[in-house]
């Protein structure tokens, strides 16, 4: 058996060989495909990492909650709505104070997004979110403070932290504490610059470089006395305890709620997946791509591996004739199917790594190599290979033998 299934790999090596420029444009497909797949998966990989390994660096015992429920991941893709986008949050203002009183439960920070033109020495790029949020965020987040101080409730409610970034486009300087900007007319006082952090990608979904910081109360009166709450960071007393206040903090809103589930509670690899709807429209649209190349490539083996068969009609029947069964015949297109799939899988894996370290240079994030990776591109070359291989290898099994031996090639 072993000498046979050896033959049959030896004889798919030669007809791979012998029509090499045929078989590299079979391949072609699949590697597009591939390649696809494998930078989806890479870059991915590579966000969700970085995510990780912030919540691990806070200590691992962060808990986020959002408004709405936590969708499937393929719903993530086709349906991409991030939790702020929702008209109406249903967090509350009283579910922070249910919260806070929870057990295990040590701090809590509400973040709430606004929108406004910040206007000083210069006008702040329309891109400039505005956090309001509590005092406890730097404790929650780390967020370090390169000059002056963070948001504290004994000082004036009409005081901002801004971001370094923000600092320099709106004051020209990094130095701006006691520089006073407006936002909708209203004036606010710089009482603290942000270290810079020169990446974007975080659990909040916030650039801390380019935004400014508000206090909750100010960030109410902005949008009308109504508490728009995308989300709410919450700190456990300890690592050790981080899914019983999950458990607590579910049961609370529960309560709160009147048993409705539209909030999410989410701790560990649940807050690393990325939330931004331009990620997930560029990994549906990767997605489809690398699917419609899969199905080309499919298709292109299953035409290249029908012209082999008819090719090699005579000597199918000389083999039949020398007591090859079915099966013996089956498995050798099957195998050459196989080979140019797996071929062009490897291909690709090699080429979609290429292309993920090249996006990765213009991204705040590397790439991820893991083994799962790997499988998964060796799984799809070799599903390809075999369902559109099985059609001309059951063909070319099923061919009569003395027809094949009259046919003249």
């Amino acid at each position: 058996m072993r000498f046979l299934l050896l033959s049959h790999i030896q004889n798919a090596y030669q007809s791979l060989r012998n029509n090499r420029a045929r078989s590299a444009l079979t391949m072609l497909g699949v590697t597009i495909g591939v390649a696809s797949m494998t930078a989806i998966l890479a870059l991915s990989g590579g966000a969700s990492r970085i995510i990780s390994n912030q919540i691990d660096s806070l200590g691992g015992n962060i808990v986020i909650v959002r408004p709405g429920t936590l969708m499937k991941s393929v719903d993530n893709i086709t349906q991409p709505q991030p939790s702020r986008d929702y008209a109406a949050s249903s967090i509350t203002e009283l579910d922070i104070k249910a919260i806070e009183n929870t057990p295990h439960v040590k701090l809590v920070a509400p973040i709430m997004i606004l929108r406004g033109t910040i206007r000083a020495d210069s006008v702040a790029p329309l891109s400039s979110p505005i956090l309001a949020t509590t005092p406890e965020l730097a404790n929650i987040s780390n967020l370090k403070v390169h000059d002056g101080q963070f948001l504290d409730d004994n000082i004036d409610q009409n005081t901002a932290v801004v971001g370094k970034q923000l600092s320099i486009n709106i004051f020209g300087t990094e130095t701006s504490i006691g520089r006073t900007f407006t936002i909708k007319g209203q004036p606010y006082v710089v009482v603290g610059v942000l270290e810079r952090i020169n990446n974007p990608i975080n659990y909040n979904s916030i650039d801390f470089d380019n935004l400014a910081i508000i206090n909750f109360s100010a960030g109410k009166k902005m949008n009308q006395n109504v508490a728009q709450i995308q989300q709410l960071n919450i700190k456990a007393d300890a690592y050790t305890n981080l899914n019983q206040a999950a458990k607590a903090i579910d049961k609370t809103l529960a309560k709160n709620h009147g048993g409705e589930k539209d909030y999410s509670v989410l701790t560990g690899d649940q807050i690393s997946q990325p939330t931004s709807q331009l990620f997930y429209t560029i990994t549906g649209v990767t997605t489809a791509i690398a699917t419609i190349s899969l199905v080309i490539g499919g298709i292109g083996i299953m035409n290249i591996m029908l012209v082999t068969v008819a090719e090699r009609t005579r000597e199918i029947g000389i083999r039949k004739s020398l007591g090859a069964s079915n099966n013996d015949i089956s498995w050798q297109f099957l195998i050459e199917s196989l080979g140019i799939s797996i071929c062009g899988g490897i291909a690709g894996y090699i080429v979609g790594y290429i292309v993920a370290f090249s996006v990765g240079e213009y991204l705040t994030f590397s790439p991820v190599f893991n083994w799962q990776i790997a499988l998964s591109a060796l799984a799809i070359s070799i599903i390809m290979g075999t369902l559109f291989g099985l059609y001309p290898s059951l063909r070319a099994a099923h061919k009569d033998p003395i027809e094949s031996l009259n046919r003249h090639n």
